[in-house]
């Protein structure tokens, strides 16, 4: 059997492309004529058959990107699922239809309200009214705190919110949009059966998870994808949603094992939604984009492999990644972006500066060099100093345990295949892959009264974690690492005031680093542990301290963790990217896991306190590999492993090229000197691409006056100064992190 391709709800498969269209980067700027009419509905775009508008023959995929598509699946299982869905579509319009009309009243963010009806009137219609452009650029909704498809109807007396991609709502959903996009491409042109398909937790761009067999995709198929993805693009596919019961999903994902064990795994009580844009009928919560024409520039990046769940012993998968925008200009600037990080991607700049290396005999586990362990030392240094100040006490911790502990704290239970585990005289051990378990003993080994508290634990004890071998990315995911990690155990009455000093101390960090930061309170999801009177009491201690703190910050409704609220903390550097490092989350649960408790004022009675999970740098190693991309190579002198060379203008000098090194190094600071018979203008050339941050030139004269001539890193002007002035000016530099 074969598809009856005349059919109009599968002419987006059918639909050629003009020839010029098949671009590595598609935006609709590059779209020929014909389709940048306002009328891009299937139907006419579909009538120009076999050729492209200009009478050409369309030219076949690359003999690289050729392979074999699974026809006999594709139709199969499109045509039934559509039928699926527009089915329970139809129903349930009629059902809304029946008892829509109630008037309602939405709230706007500036306190006006609008009218509407109940079941019927959308986010888009109240948009509409405002004016045509806010109607044109709203990408997603907010009702009631919850986000919401612009087309789907109200159901009552509401707050409403829009968002368009400026915003992080409408970025998220706009990309999130387009792994769907992404993934009917690939369902398409290569038959996959589709897993998940999210935006990036770095908040840029998406991928898609697919099982595709033996086939494994590279670059070579980008064009195809891409081209694929343009297609969707250009009939303006609508993103519609149904919600389903379990049954339901499951007999529209029946030939999809993937979402079948999703489905399967999902609580009972869930809701469950599935959209569709045009061929694609994919199980997902949502929401999205109005429709596939916001999207007006769309990238594959790379593609890689992935394990079912991430587990190694589940189905290998292929993974694309994507990015996309609303228009090319922001597609191009960020490929620009892209090009010039990769020139400064740390494990290029590590090997060139010799700070590190990793070897196949120990994956995933970094070895320092002298050099780079100057710079991981001062930066726990640094750390150190901040504790002294802010009242943490260090503590040392045993690096493996008895699983029991693991048991009780629920890590055996959830994260066991994360850890190194081995037996010790037929008992089970492992390895520590977070340090709060052994904390939670350190609290509980002696009676404790509400006078100790808050009692800050800070720990750089190393930790293991057992990350797949694909998954292993330089030092930013490994499998040994050291983090600036804290426990803070307090009253209740005291959540708010050691949060807001976490606050200020990521600020003072993050401030020298030269980074900027986005805050997000992330609140009670749907499934969590303990009494909400606890959880309203904590995100109450939360907000107030974000307001205190006086840096803007937004709500991540739903998105705690289990255990407890969250504060996310997302760092952007100097090439623009974003990273999540620093960590601020409560718990309530490991407190009572371990059953700790305090004496109160009244010694006769217990309480249990609450936990404060911190961590300011996070992993040293991620710190320590984003910092040197951040910086491009040109570490600032406090942190520099090299930060200053004496370079002799002749043999004359040398003597006195050695005792300036020698004052150097007793002040306290990293030297070295270059009495090779190398010209000067070499010496300091060759000085200047290994990064010295002060190239210090001594010649004849300059031992005769006992100064030296001081060139700056990257800059051509000199100076002269004695040793004393150079010491002094050094130390003020190292002081006031420069």
């Amino acid at each position: 059997m074969r598809f009856n391709w005349s059919n109009p709800a599968f002419a987006v498969w059918r639909t050629p492309l003009h020839s010029s269209t098949l671009i590595r980067h598609f935006s609709s700027e590059s779209l020929p004529p014909p389709l940048l009419q306002a009328d891009l509905s299937p139907p006419g775009f579909a009538k120009m058959g076999g050729e492209a508008p200009d009478g050409k023959s369309i030219p076949a995929p690359s003999a690289a990107a050729a392979h074999h598509k699974d026809e006999a699946y594709l139709e199969a299982v499109i045509p039934k699922r559509i039928a699926l869905f527009e089915s329970i579509k139809a129903e349930q319009i009629k059902q809304r239809e029946q008892i829509c009309g109630e008037l309602i009243r939405i709230m706007l963010p500036d306190g006006k309200v609008k009218e509407g009806k109940k079941w019927s009137t959308s986010p888009f219609d109240i948009a509409l009214g405002i004016s045509k452009s806010l109607a044109s650029n709203a990408i997603i909704s907010q009702v009631n705190g919850v986000l919401w498809d612009m087309s789907r109807p109200l159901e009552g007396d509401c707050e409403l919110k829009l968002f368009t991609f400026e915003d992080d709502e409408g970025r998220d959903t706009f990309w999130h949009s387009s792994a769907h996009i992404l993934g009917q491409s690939l369902e398409v042109e290569y038959g996959c059966k589709l897993c998940i398909g999210p935006c990036t937790t770095r908040g840029e761009g998406f991928y898609y998870d697919a099982f595709y067999g033996e086939l494994s995709l590279n670059e070579d198929h980008f064009k195809q994808i891409e081209a694929g993805a343009m297609k969707a693009v250009a009939e303006k596919q609508p993103f519609e949603r149904i919600e389903v019961s379990r049954q339901q999903a499951l007999d529209i994902f029946s030939d999809n094992r993937f979402k079948v064990e999703i489905i399967n795994d999902l609580p009972e009580d869930k809701t469950i939604t599935v959209y569709r844009c045009g061929p694609l009928v994919d199980l997902c919560r949502g929401p999205h984009i109005p429709n596939t024409s916001f999207v007006k520039a769309f990238c594959c990046l790379k593609a890689s492999s992935a394990y079912w769940r991430g587990d190694r012993n589940r189905d290998s998968l292929q993974r694309v990644y994507g990015i996309s925008y609303p228009d090319l200009k922001r597609l191009k600037e960020y490929l620009r972006q892209l090009e010039e990080a990769k020139k400064y991607d740390h494990r290029l700049l590590g090997a060139k500066q010799e700070l590190f290396f990793c070897h196949p005999l120990s994956p995933g586990s970094w070895f320092f060099l002298p050099l780079g362990t100057r710079i991981y030392n001062k930066l726990m240094e640094f750390i150190r100093g901040q504790y002294r100040d802010r009242g943490y006490q260090e503590v040392l911790s045993p690096n493996m345990y008895n699983m029991q502990l693991w048991e009780t704290s629920g890590h055996a239970a959830n994260y066991k295949e994360n850890m190194f585990v081995f037996e010790i005289e037929k008992q089970e051990f492992g390895l520590k892959p977070m340090n709060c378990p052994g904390h939670c003993l350190m609290f509980e080994h002696r009676v404790r009264s509400y006078r100790e508290l808050p009692l800050r634990l800070a720990d750089f004890g190393v930790l293991h974690r057992n990350e797949a071998s694909g998954a292993l990315t330089g030092l930013t995911r490994v499998r040994r690492f050291q983090q600036d990690d804290a426990h803070i155990f307090c009253r209740e009455s005291q959540v708010k005031d050691e949060v807001r000093g976490v606050l200020e101390f990521i600020s003072y960090v993050y401030d020298i680093f030269g980074f900027t930061f986005d805050l997000k309170l992330s609140t009670r999801p749907e499934k969590y542990l303990g009494d909400l009177e606890t959880w309203d009491k904590a995100e109450a201690a939360l907000t107030e301290a974000l307001n205190e703190f006086g840096k803007p910050w937004q709500i991540n409704e739903g998105d705690g963790a289990f255990y407890g609220p969250k504060i996310d903390i997302s760092v952007s550097d100097a090439l623009k990217r974003k990273f999540q490092c620093a960590t601020l989350q409560l718990d309530f649960q490991l407190p009572s896991r371990f059953n700790l408790t305090y004496s109160a004022e009244d010694e006769a009675k217990r309480e249990r306190p609450v936990m404060i999970h911190r961590a300011i740098l996070g992993s040293v190693e991620r710190m320590f590999a984003i910092l040197l991309e951040h910086y491009k190579g040109k570490w600032p002198l406090w942190l520099s492993p090299r930060q200053a060379i004496v370079c002799t203008v002749s043999e004359k000098s040398e003597p006195y090229a050695l005792k300036v090194q020698d004052q150097i190094h007793h002040g306290g600071f990293y030297v070295d000197v270059d009495t090779s018979d190398r010209t000067i203008n070499k010496k300091v050339r060759e000085a200047q691409l290994a990064q010295y941050n002060y190239i210090l030139v001594v010649g004849e004269k300059d031992a005769e006056n006992g100064v030296v001539t001081v060139r700056v890193r990257d800059k051509q002007d000199l100076s002269v100064m004695s040793m004393g002035d150079l010491l002094k000016h050094f130390k003020e530099e190292v002081d006031a992190f420069h």
